[in-house]
């Protein structure tokens, strides 16, 4: 079942998808499955919203060899955690504003996320999958500049507003072992995997994080990109004004981003 969120007319709820269609879901909040069926909309007359406001948006680097050796780091044995904030949720067809403070080496990062329906802590990875509500693509935006060289730190870099777009929605009958994933960049294919090339499996992710701390219901969990990232190319390539980067991911649909130039200009802040 593929649930979104939408406005229309000024009004926001969560519909079902049913191909060009989606069926308001009357009364409902995510993970309730008391709603009613009501009116059916054309998806083309919608406005997407991020199918969700997570609490958390945990990710995990390096989770795919490729991108490890591109990045000339070793395989992790073990998952590498960082966060981004939730301020920098954004949704499928949303225009990303490149920020005026760090707007030269933008990237983008195709990614499944996982969407966690009950809370875990300390779960057995035979046991993790119970926790799952369902997945969407993420797009890990990163301002590389920030993350590799001026700061000691990735938390500016990775969350910036807008720097991570999810949807278009929620796929909840979905296996994540084995899926095609792809990263487009203007309709060109920059990054094409699938998801069993990860290092660390879902259930396996799941597991060790909840080992560390709580997973609440609605965190997003980004489980890491696939190899051919744009700083890592010769020369990079990072957006630029007008630029379109899409997430596709089999079994759940098309994530898809425009790059605008930022409205602030201020030169004392560069």
């Amino acid at each position: 079942m593929k649930i979104g969120r939408f406005e229309f007319e000024g009004r926001a709820f969560y519909g079902m998808i049913e191909g060009a269609t989606v069926r308001e879901m009357e009364g409902y909040a995510l993970f309730d499955t008391s709603a009613r069926l009501g009116a059916r909309l054309k998806l083309k007359d919608l406005k997407f919203l991020p199918p969700l406001d997570p609490p958390n948006v945990i990710c995990i680097g390096l989770n795919y060899k490729l991108h490890a050796v591109e990045t000339s780091e070793n395989p992790p044995t073990r998952p590498e955690i960082f966060l981004k904030l939730t301020t920098s949720v954004t949704a499928h067809g949303a225009t990303v504003a490149l920020p005026a403070i760090a707007s030269d080496e933008i990237d983008c990062e195709a990614e499944l996320c996982v969407i966690i329906g009950e809370a875990a802590k300390d779960v057995l990875e035979d046991e993790a999958m119970k926790h799952v509500f369902g997945y969407c693509c993420g797009n890990d935006i990163s301002a590389r500049d920030c993350q590799t060289r001026l700061d000691k730190q990735w938390a500016r870099g990775k969350s910036m507003d807008g720097f991570c777009p999810l949807g278009p929605w929620i796929e909840t009958d979905l296996d994540p072992s084995a899926l095609k994933i792809e990263g487009m960049l203007n309709g060109q294919v920059k990054q094409k995997a699938s998801t069993k090339d990860m290092i660390f499996s879902v259930p396996r992710i799941i597991s060790y994080l909840s080992h560390n701390f709580t997973i609440l219901p609605g965190t997003v969990i980004m489980t890491g990109t696939p190899g051919g990232v744009g700083f890592a190319r010769r020369p990079p390539i990072f957006m630029r004004p007008g630029d379109v980067y899409e997430v596709s991911i089999e079994g759940i649909g098309r994530l898809s981003n425009r790059f605008a130039a930022s409205t602030f200009a201020d030169p004392e802040i560069s």
